[in-house]
């Protein structure tokens, strides 16, 4: 079930807060948490139901590790926690990462993988980290004590299970113990706001420019070469897309969690406008940043061994990111880069130069970009064709409109009224194409976060918003799932 279906959106969301209402006016906030569980079962399961033994039995095993690990002698408790990682991150490796060394062994012998046949569950990535947090947590003694109801709703709430926000177990838990099970008006109508905007995200932006990014980057999987303008056209759209894709169901999560009395913390603010990698880090992804840096690269040693030690941190952790995404080594490629990246911007830091603030901003997003092109492209072969795109080597395109007026051109570039891997809607031309993409980056690059907007009461866009993401919702041929939900 996607947050951007119909069926959730007109069936099960009004359901659920029906049922979560009435179950606390009638028997009190225990009672109502009993419903959100039982709905985020059936939401989990509303794909394939056999995994939801797998999140039970993963939250049951857990949360009784972790009491067995309080209770037990000081030289006892390391070795619980041992226990509770290998066997989290060894079921997370199983159903993610098995396929790919299996094929990795396969290709180094020369002989064919079989086919494991492993169903990758909804949310494993996700529901896993969580755990680990309250596991490690609990551990250092930093976790609140709760009863089994309020750490199963923690790492089961349906607002954050498939795809985040990821959230600390002493922001959230402490939230359900002290729910009273009442629906307020004003963290329904909040809450409402912020999920129709995540919405009008997902529908209206992301989905629109997912026609420009994937025949691009399906046409370099298909072995064929992009011109100059090509590759940046599927490029752009795709920063653009996976930013409001993401952004938009962090939007819709934080929505519905206020729409019950539980804030989740913001997960993106306007990462494109950061001024060095860094500053994207502190911005993008702000859980799984933070995830990362508190539980692998401090305890990795963090900058505290010098800076050759630290690089080699920053890139352990950056390359694991990347492999936490998916079990390809393209994902490996893309933390790779941004590891270097952050080991540049360290080094560069040091000399005490700084370049003009639009200057930083602009080398910024150049890098995010050329760094998406792994992350996105289906193998290592495609990205090589879209690199090869972005920098011309395949030559330039340009609409025929573009050369008439500019005759000169002709001796220099080729001409076609439409880019053959464009595709978006055939009857678009590449100007209508470029006018889209410079208006959604010129949002991006100077406007401020819906959250800001609507902190200073500019809320104009809802209305907007709602219109677009009702029309689209119930005209679209179909729901796109959004795109972390493949991790």
């Amino acid at each position: 079930m996607l947050f951007n279906s119909s069926v959730f959106v007109v069936g099960f969301l009004p359901l659920f807060l029906a049922g979560f209402a009435l179950a606390g006016w009638c028997w009190g906030g225990r009672a109502a948490l009993v419903v959100l569980l039982v709905a985020s079962l059936v939401f989990y399961g509303w794909w394939r139901p056999v995994f939801v033994p797998l999140l039970v039995g993963s939250i049951i095993g857990n949360f009784g590790l972790v009491r067995v690990m309080r209770r037990s002698r000081a030289r006892w408790r390391f070795w619980w926690l041992v226990v509770g990682l290998v066997t989290d991150l060894g079921l997370l490796a199983w159903f993610k990462y098995a396929g790919l060394l299996v094929a990795t062994g396969a290709g180094w012998l020369g002989v064919r993988a079989p086919d494991l046949g492993i169903v990758l569950p909804l949310g494993i990535s996700f529901f896993t980290f969580q755990q680990v947090m309250y596991l490690v947590d609990s551990y250092r003694d930093e976790a609140l004590v709760c009863g089994f109801l309020d750490y199963a709703c923690f790492v089961g709430f349906f607002a954050h299970l498939l795809a985040g926000p990821i959230v600390r177990p002493r922001e959230i838990v402490p939230q359900f113990a002290a729910l009273d099970g009442r629906v307020r008006r004003d963290d329904l109508v909040a809450g409402l706001e912020v999920f129709l905007l995540g919405l009008a995200k997902k529908l209206v932006l992301a989905d629109s420019l997912a026609r420009f990014a994937d025949p691009g980057f399906r046409a370099a999987a298909g072995g064929h070469s992009l011109s100059l303008v090509e590759a940046w056209v599927a490029l752009l759209a795709y920063g653009a897309q996976i930013y409001f894709d993401f952004s938009g169901y962090s939007d819709m999560a934080i929505g519905l969690a206020r729409m019950v009395g539980v804030r989740f913390p913001l997960n993106f603010r306007s990462p494109y406008q950061a001024r060095d990698i860094a500053d994207f880090w502190r911005r993008w992804n702000m859980t799984l940043s933070g995830f990362l840096r508190d539980y692998l690269y401090i305890p990795l040693g963090g900058n505290r061994h010098g800076a050759v030690r630290r690089n080699v941190n920053l890139m352990i952790t950056m390359l694991l990111g990347g492999l936490w995404h998916g079990a390809a080594w393209r994902f490996m490629a893309w933390g790779g880069l941004h590891g270097l990246y952050l080991i540049v911007n360290q080094q560069w830091r040091r000399t005490g130069w700084r370049l003009p603030a639009r200057v930083a901003q602009a080398v910024t997003v150049l890098a995010v970009l050329i760094a998406w092109v792994p992350f996105r492209a289906d193998n290592l072969r495609a990205c090589w064709i879209m690199l090869r795109g972005l920098c011309g080597a395949a030559g330039v395109l340009l609409p025929a409109m573009i050369v008439k007026a500019l005759p000169i051109l002709r001796h220099v570039v080729t001409s076609v009224p439409v880019l053959p891997y464009l595709g978006a809607a055939r009857t678009m031309s590449v100007v209508q194409a470029a006018a889209l993409l410079a208006l959604t980056w010129g949002i991006i690059l100077l406007a401020p976060d819906i959250h800001t907007l609507r902190e200073r009461g500019r809320n104009a866009a809802l209305v907007a918003g709602f219109a677009f993401s009702v029309q689209a919702l119930f005209f679209a041929p179909f729901a796109r799932p959004f795109i972390y939900f493949q991790f």
